[in-house]
């Protein structure tokens, strides 16, 4: 189980639950997430790739389905798209999953730009000392909730993450791939769900009526039949 941004393993007990009498199960927390210690410089996700590479070794597994929930999809991605790895991958299960880069708007892209041009201004130490209260208080509301909570380092693993658009590497899957998505997602969006499932193939979606981006807490029930009929133990 490759877990998303910000949460910890334990979030994924249910998702466990669904097939661990069948399988044996693993649950971890990446480097930075849950009560596993940050990386010691910002890691991109292709040195989070390598970091499970590794894990599997240690582990001894050969062999093995991933699930992915929203960073751990992108990880996925990067993971099944590479021409040779340490195990083989027998399936896939994609939750909501992250890797798809927004078109951005006009209005947004207007926004980055009076941003980027304001953070230049304000970071000019003259105009700091003037205000310092007033330009820290604005530092500390920009970037999303999880950037806003995360630490330096973990902000800069988590801005080369979104800055980077996996939607080429999708041909590449081979494996089977069941898509899970939750169509009131607004973090991956359930369009993001329609790129994956035309450009993976083969692969298959299912969606979770009236969910967001943790679709599988919100419908468990719904979540464990897809699951099990999936992993084929109904």
């Amino acid at each position: 189980m490759l877990q998303g941004w910000g949460t910890n393993l334990a979030v994924y007990d249910s998702v466990a639950d669904t097939i661990n009498e069948a399988y044996r199960f693993v649950q971890f927390d990446f480097p930075g997430f849950g009560d596993s210690d940050e990386p010691r410089e910002a890691w991109n996700v292709d040195a989070y790739a390598d970091f499970f590479c590794e894990l599997m070794k240690a582990l001894g597994i050969e062999k093995a389905a991933l699930i992915g929930h929203s960073y751990g999809g992108r990880v996925i991605i990067k993971l099944a798209s590479r021409e040779s790895l340490p195990f083989t991958i027998t399936n896939i299960v994609l939750i909501d999953s992250a890797g798809i880069l927004p078109v951005k708007s006009f209005s947004q892209k207007a926004k980055e730009k009076r941003y980027k041009i304001l953070k230049k201004v304000l970071n000019i130490k003259a105009v700091y000392a003037l205000f310092p209260e007033l330009i820290d208080d604005w530092r500390n509301r920009q970037g999303s909730e999880d950037y806003r909570k995360a630490t330096p380092i973990m902000r800069q693993c988590l801005v080369m993450a979104v800055n980077e658009d996996l939607s080429h590497l999708l041909p590449k899957i081979k494996q089977d791939t069941l898509l899970i998505w939750g169509d009131l997602d607004t973090a991956t969006p359930i369009g993001d769900a329609r790129i994956m499932e035309e450009k993976i193939p083969g692969a298959g979606l299912a969606v979770l009526k009236g969910t967001g981006h943790f679709s599988f807490l919100e419908q468990p029930a719904t979540f464990r039949r897809i699951m099990r009929s999936y992993f084929r133990l109904e």
